[in-house]
């Protein structure tokens, strides 16, 4: 349990929020949302200790431990990978590390010998003994096999580097986590243990994430942080949203009465939680929503893009035709063979691989960027394409402002342009900043801004979600949805390739998956399970 008692957060003149009063209950999992810069990340880190609060008071249950998702990925360069987990519960830990010093005396004292009586007492009280099985099998879980165990973290890659930390915050049990975007660089089947070991997990949990599966998967409640304030709502992402923007409808309607509105928005409630209930989520099983009160209902003060894909020209029959496309990686080794494939008219097709170098290599030879080792593709005459790829970097090595940059892909004046930059919630002065100092984000809402320039009745996407907000992925996937052209696309984002694609093409390098199914039939189907282990040579 983790309680907040009058806690406020400012940087200088800038007040994140105040008066904030929060009690984080066991059995619980807190999803934290809000705006770019809101202060999500801070609360974390003020209620880990790692920063100072301007005002007020974090309590945990008595002799409760803590665990915190590490961001320092080089911390434990000099550790193996095993101990690195283990650390993670630092009691333990010292514990291990005393009872190794002392056994390795040479001079082993009597006194040397009831110290070690009362640390063999506390080692086993808290499992030591079966501490090493416990992370080796967080580990493996994780996806870290076991000839890496004993590795130093300095070994690792980045990726496997992020999984290790995973393990060490989850190590130990222990009875407050907080985790700030634990899914990132974690693949689709990593995800799915962790939003199941998360749902079995019986203590308190804070989270933040931008991936709206997971936290509609693993959330009791949403801490929404709005308006300089902190709000707790019972119910998850997807609660929030769906009530916020009815909220916001009824808020613009102001001829409604007040016991019309309550009417529908009980309605909502009831209508959201049948159909949670009916899931396997955590929220059902830990049946928050019976705590739901219609007062909780409000409008944010979030602002959406206005992300729209329009098409100039209705595409003929003949979309794209792949065939017999091999590639190779960078260093060597073969992404993917024997690609063959016809686009029909309609397909919004993700493409998936357990290296994404493959997906990005296939978009790059389809847009004529780099060569095949061998085959060819054909687009129809009557397609066109816009492209978001993977890497913008060379889009924005220039001193130009917005306005001039996004002039170079598309024809008219000032305004026109100024248009599309607006929708993409660039205003003011906004448009005259310098493209180079973009952040990550920004430039994602550029490349958007200017896909959008083309009217394209094809459109591309490596990976979209990368560096976006919450708010500019529900507005792109809600525009995908409703998109009319084909869609071709990668991502690690669980919901918004469940509900804008209507057909898997798995590349791996003996062949490729090809099914016309939802996603989530698509991963939990034994057949198409088999045939994978048997394509990855497994």
């Amino acid at each position: 349990m983790i309680t907040v008692s009058d806690l406020a957060i400012q940087f200088g003149k800038r007040v994140l929020y105040r008066d904030v009063n929060l009690k984080f209950t066991s059995g619980n999992i807190y999803g934290i949302i809000g705006a770019n810069g809101a202060g999500k990340s801070t609360l974390l880190k003020v209620l880990s200790g790692e920063l100072e609060p301007t005002k007020g008071i974090i309590a945990l249950g008595p002799g409760e431990r803590l665990s915190v998702l590490s961001q320092d990925h080089f911390k434990f360069d000099n550790y193996t990978v095993l101990n690195t987990v283990l650390m993670g519960h630092k009691p333990l830990w010292d514990i291990m590390q005393e009872r190794e010093y002392l056994y390795a005396k040479e001079d082993f004292t009597d006194k040397d010998g009831i110290r070690a009586s009362e640390l063999e007492e506390r080692f086993a009280e808290m499992d030591g003994w079966n501490a090493e099985s416990d992370a080796a099998a967080l580990l493996s879980g994780l996806g870290i096999r076991e000839a890496l165990h004993n590795e130093l973290m300095g070994a690792l890659s980045g990726k496997e580097k992020v999984r290790v930390m995973l393990a060490q915050a989850l190590f130990g049990n222990p009875d407050n986590l907080l985790l700030d975007e634990p899914t990132n660089d974690l693949d689709m089947e990593t995800v799915s243990w962790l939003e199941e070991y998360l749902s079995n997990f019986e203590h308190t949990v804070l989270v933040v994430s931008h991936d709206r599966h997971f936290l509609d998967s693993v959330c009791t409640h949403t801490v929404d942080i709005d308006f300089g304030k902190v709000n707790l709502f019972a119910g998850n992402y997807s609660f929030w949203y769906e009530s916020s923007q009815l909220a916001l409808r009824q808020a613009q309607n102001q001829r409604a009465k007040a016991e019309e509105k309550r009417k529908e928005l009980e309605e909502f409630i009831r209508r959201f939680s049948a159909n949670v209930a009916k899931s396997k989520q955590t929220t059902s099983r830990k049946k928050m929503l019976e705590k739901l009160t219609v007062d909780e209902i409000q409008p944010s003060s979030r602002k959406y893009p206005g992300i729209i894909f329009n098409i100039d020209r209705e595409p003929g029959n003949q979309i794209l035709e792949v065939s017999g496309l091999k590639a190779y990686n960078d260093d060597g080794s073969l992404l993917f063979q024997n690609v063959s494939f016809n686009v029909e008219k309609g397909d919004k097709i993700v493409f998936l691989s357990r290296n994404p170098r493959a997906m990005t290599t296939l978009f790059e030879i389809i847009n004529g960027n780099i060569d095949p080792a061998e085959g060819t593709f054909k687009w129809g005459i009557t397609i066109t394409t816009s492209y978001l790829p993977l890497d913008n970097t060379e889009y924005f090595q220039s001193d130009k402002n917005l306005i001039e940059w996004l002039s170079q892909f598309g024809e008219g004046n000032e305004v026109y342009f100024k248009s599309f930059l607006g929708r993409m919630l660039f205003s003011g002065e906004e448009v005259l900043k310098k493209v180079n100092v973009l952040s990550g984000g920004e430039k994602m809402r550029c490349m958007i801004a200017r896909m959008q320039l083309k009217n394209a009745n094809c459109i591309i996407l490596d990976t979209p979600t990368n560096h976006l907000d919450l708010e500019s992925i529900q507005a792109f996937n809600n525009n995908l949805k409703l998109y009319k052209g084909n869609v071709l696309f990668a991502s690690h984002d669980h919901e918004f390739i469940e509900t804008v694609a209507n057909r898997v093409i798995e590349l791996t390098p003996n062949g490729i998956i090809d099914k016309i199914m939802d996603y989530d039939d698509y991963i939990s189907d034994p057949k198409i399970q088999e045939i994978r282990h048997r394509l990855y040579g497994e």
